[in-house]
């Protein structure tokens, strides 16, 4: 019954080929109606039904992907390698599913990834400095375990701000030696934010199904801020940064970036859980049990629950902007009433008790430390090293000597700036800036408002989420929000060679809260979501034609 399905299936398609269509919704002869979601907008759940069903397969979606990322890439520059194997590893999922074998929802669905998560294959990982160009690891990230264990297919390697941002101080969002310069699709030469610069815009645009991220401070909640996604920046521990490229084992983290809150819930899920070659992992609460994060996608999330507003936090980084008029912070205040008529009630000046002091702080001293050692931990790793990048100190002088790698246009400020602390995280001088920092993102800062309030989360527009809850571990949701009006000023970056705000760029609205609790904060954002659908209010002015009924029709 499938396979004629999927014939009659490719008959109907080759009659629609080229036209223009609204939505991809075919009739089927003796089916009745069966919708077929355009590749931007297709869930989880579409495509699960669609293999299930037999309407295409794995293949199919590894080649619609790889079309679409064809499309595109020449002009906005998202991915830096394909996977090579990709298309052999979909035939083996097809294969495991015709024979009654399924992984879960995620069999057989492909998913990008940034380039400083590790794959032991075909593929580099090199946080996109050509210093690790064919290093090689000993085995796949757990990261890439588990989601090759879910039965998704790793289509490729995106591209990111050099070493996750953490190398210069006059580069650009989404730049780096290795992978070039990502551009976001909602307007031209548009900043994409960093660092997981091409997760946000491969998700954006359906060039697989999500991605994955990492953050240290902002890097996942940042790219998805301004490229219309959902972000989950996970706590600290819940997803293992083993063979991931580091910054800061104090603040890395590793998540999922998507479209919807529900397909970030179902990567989540896949990727959450404990590793012992991360000891971080150890204190996932319930001896490691993970909840099953798509089930609390409740339209009533929201009823019942006390969200904070930090009113110190809007006011200082209003006061301190060059136009202190902003249509992120505006639209904020106006999705108040939203969360109100689903339930909530709202508790402003939930304040950051310790917020200016913290933006008067060193609080960068704790990973500028963790650099030094994490980054040697893992190049100790590596089973091939070509260009003998052994320690920070080795890999700054080559990156200087190597001209690809444009220094000194871009600097490795933040590389100098670790050195010359003169101690790293074993230090005495460590354990008291670490203890500061607790102190600016606990008691004064997201979970101290948490308690004080006897608050459920904290609201803030993402553009002003990260820093705080970084210091802490503690998670955060970003969804989106809104998108500066068709007449809005063009704004460039600091170098002036990308538009970091103008005309219909998007932004988003963050859920903060304390440790361990993305269960409860994916049902706010999914509550949040479901009574907005702002991702589908302005569509980007790039973006891929290729359908699935383009590939099966050949």
């Amino acid at each position: 019954m499938h396979q004629f399905l999927r014939s009659v299936f490719r008959v109907i398609a080759t009659t629609v080929i080229g036209s223009e269509l609204v939505s991809c919704s075919l009739s089927y002869v003796s089916s009745g109606n069966v919708t077929f979601p355009k590749l931007i907008d297709v869930t989880v759940e579409d495509l699960a039904q669609g293999l299930e069903s037999g309407l295409f397969s794995s293949v199919d979606l590894v080649n619609a992907y790889t079309a679409r990322i064809r499309q595109v890439n020449s002009t906005l520059n998202v991915v830096t390698e394909l996977n090579p194997d990709a298309l052999s590893i979909a035939e083996v999922l097809d294969t495991e599913r015709a024979n009654g074998t399924l992984r879960g929802p995620l069999h057989g669905i492909p998913i990008l990834i940034k380039n400083n998560i590790a794959t032991s294959d075909k593929m580099n990982n090199t946080a996109g400095s050509w210093a690790l160009v064919g290093a090689e690891v000993p085995r796949d990230s757990h990261m890439a375990a588990k989601l090759r264990e879910s039965g998704m297919v790793i289509l490729g390697k995106l591209g990111l701000s050099e070493w996750a941002n953490f190398r210069s101080t006059n580069s650009s969002n989404g730049w780096s030696g290795y992978g070039g310069q990502v551009y976001a699709a909602y307007h031209p030469h548009q900043d994409p934010s960093g660092s997981s610069s091409g997760s946000g815009v491969a998700s954006a645009l359906g060039l697989a199904l999500a991605s994955l991220g990492t953050e240290t401070s902002g890097s996942i909640l940042s790219p998805s801020n301004r490229n219309n996604v959902v972000g989950i920046k996970p706590t600290v521990g819940l997803t293992s940064r083993s063979l991931v490229i580091p910054i800061s084992e104090h603040q890395d983290t590793v998540g999922p970036m998507a479209r919807t809150v529900k397909d970030a819930a179902y990567i989540l899920h896949a990727i959450a859980g404990v590793d012992p070659r991360d000891n971080y992992t150890s204190a996932i609460p319930n001896n490691g049990t993970i909840p099953y994060y798509p089930s609390f996608c409740n339209f009533s999330a929201l009823s019942g629950v006390r969200l904070g507003v930090p009113s110190n936090v809007i006011e200082i980084y209003m006061s301190s902007a060059a136009n202190p008029s902003n249509p992120e912070v505006e639209a904020f205040y106006d999705s108040l009433e939203i969360l109100k008529a689903a339930g909530a009630t709202i508790v402003e000046n939930a304040n950051y008790t310790a917020f200016q002091e913290y933006r008067d702080s060193n609080s960068s001293n704790v990973i500028y430390a963790d650099f030094i050692n994490n980054l040697k931990q893992y190049l100790d790793q590596l089973t091939s090293n070509p260009n003998n990048i052994t320690d920070l100190e080795s890999l700054n002088e080559w990156t200087k000597g190597f001209p690809l790698e444009e220094y000194p246009d871009r600097n490795t400020d933040i590389w100098e700036t670790s050195l010359s602390l003169g101690w790293n995280n074993t230090a005495p001088e460590f354990w008291e800036q670490y203890q500061q920092n607790l102190y600016f993102g606990g008691e004064g800062g997201v979970l101290g408002a948490l308690d004080r309030d006897n608050l459920d989360a904290i609201i803030l527009p993402t553009s002003y989420a990260a820093g705080v809850p970084a210091l802490v571990g503690a998670p955060v949701i970003t969804v989106p929000l809104g998108f500066y009006s068709f007449d809005a000023e063009v704004v460039m970056n600091r170098r002036g060679d990308l538009v970091a705000t103008g005309p219909q760029v998007p932004f988003g609205i963050s859920f903060l809260g304390r440790k361990w609790s993305e269960a409860q904060l994916i049902g706010f954002a999914y509550a949040f979501e479901q009574r907005t659908m702002t991702r589908n209010k302005v569509q980007p002015f790039v973006v891929p034609n290729v359908e699935l009924m383009d590939i099966i029709a050949d």
